[in-house]
């Protein structure tokens, strides 16, 4: 058997991300000389899922790091006191994203038959914040009708606002034919919200309804992208079953699928290395034997030749768009997000929570510029113990400010 530095390797691909993951699936069955790194000792990179023990030696690596990265000044706080929380009872997603039944990435698990060494649960409902006013002195919880049956069975819309909103749901579900396209596309630049209100007369409080379908990370989605993200959910409810549009794999979200691509990599004859990075990477001169070849130095100073090397990107120049994100432990099960709505359905594991831009909240009602969103997970996502569930959070930040992660009992 040849050994690695003599091996003429077809890829090299850096990291286990979900994308460099679902490449190694791509290439599974290619007969090719695959060799796959990871700098990290754990798959997955920024979809990694990781025990509270290992979060806290991830959140001290990147403090010590200069805070451009994926995740800059994460760090956990616990409960003080006596009481603690078993590293063996707790799991932290990095990338705990819902994944809709219509998308492609599901699509591609499907006839690549990775599906099947995966366990979705349903996302169930989504819901908007509302803030006490002078009809409701508690703030509560409204969910958003996403069916012509959720609409007609809704009691806080009036009828007038049922008509305009059913003849949008109309509307979308076509959206992308004609007559429908001589509609939208003279908008197809502004936003959603203007369009809805101009096409169909609908308040903000519907706007804000239709938006948080959309899980637009400013609230200002264009026409175009928004009509494509709701005609995404639209179409995707009942693909699978009945009450849900969108999954989330089990256990972990999207770092089980990275993990099942780098399965299926091994399998079909990639090589492993954990803990090995890129450290140098020259051009070689040609061969006739590789007439484009790559003279790489992995971070335990072994020389590789190869024909490829796939890894990411580097940081984003210039201002970009961040995100600040919470993960917080919550000592009820709130069995009142997981209800399912619809007769067959199954039930869900996953809700979302959503805080529209400019709602005032909290004790002294204060409002955010750019919306929230909460993924509540039940205890069915075996991530928490039974009778707790647990909220990732994220809102978008300009710029400057550095994502947080915290796990926060």
């Amino acid at each position: 058997m040849e050994s690695l530095s003599d091996t003429k390797w077809d890829v090299v691909i850096s990291g286990t991300g979900l994308q460099q993951s679902l490449l190694a699936l791509a290439l599974s069955r290619s007969g090719k000389n695959i060799l796959h790194v990871d700098p990290n000792e754990y798959y997955g990179e920024a979809e990694a899922v990781l025990s509270l023990q290992e979060v806290d030696e991830w959140a001290a690596r990147r403090q010590s790091e200069d805070g451009d990265g994926v995740f800059a000044a994460a760090r956990v706080t616990r409960p003080e006191g006596p009481e603690s929380l078993s590293s063996r009872g707790y799991t932290l997603a990095l990338a705990p994203q819902l994944i809709h039944t219509r998308s492609e990435l599901l699509s591609k698990l499907v006839s690549s038959k990775a599906f099947r060494q995966l366990e979705f649960l349903a996302v169930g409902s989504f819901y908007i914040y509302q803030p006490s006013s002078a009809e409701s002195s508690a703030p509560s919880l409204s969910r958003i009708p996403s069916t012509r049956e959720d609409v007609f069975a809704n009691t806080t819309i009036s009828v007038k606002a049922k008509r305009g909103l059913m003849k949008f749901l109309k509307f979308v579900l076509d959206y992308n034919v004609e007559p429908q396209t001589d509609v939208w596309k003279p908008h197809a630049g502004d936003s959603l919200a203007s369009f809805l209100a101009a096409e169909f007369k609908l308040d903000a409080a519907l706007q804000a309804y239709i938006i948080t379908l959309t899980l637009s990370l400013d609230g200002k989605i264009s026409t175009e992208a928004g009509l494509a993200a709701i005609h995404r959910h639209i179409t995707s409810m009942g693909v699978f079953g009945a009450g849900f549009a969108a999954v989330y794999p089990k256990w972990g979200g999207l770092s089980e699928i990275a993990q099942v691509g780098c399965r299926a990599g091994a399998v079909g004859g990639a090589v492993y290395m954990l803990g090995v990075g890129i450290k140098d990477v020259q051009k070689a001169p040609s061969t006739a034997e590789m007439p484009e070849e790559l003279d790489i130095i992995l971070s335990n100073d072994m020389a590789i030749k190869s024909k490829a090397l796939v890894k990411v990107l580097g940081k984003p120049a210039g201002e970009s768009r961040r995100l600040s994100r919470l993960t917080a432990i919550v000592n009820s099960g709130l069995p009142s997000l997981f209800e399912t709505v619809t007769d067959g359905a199954p039930t869900p594991a996953v809700g979302v929570v959503a805080i529209p831009a400019g709602t005032p909240s909290g004790e002294n009602r204060v409002s955010s510029e750019y919306p929230i969103y909460a993924l509540a997970h039940s205890s069915d996502a075996g991530e928490c113990p039974s009778g707790q569930c647990k909220f990732h959070s994220f809102f978008s930040l300009i710029s400057f400010p550095p994502c947080v992660m915290m796990i926060k009992p």
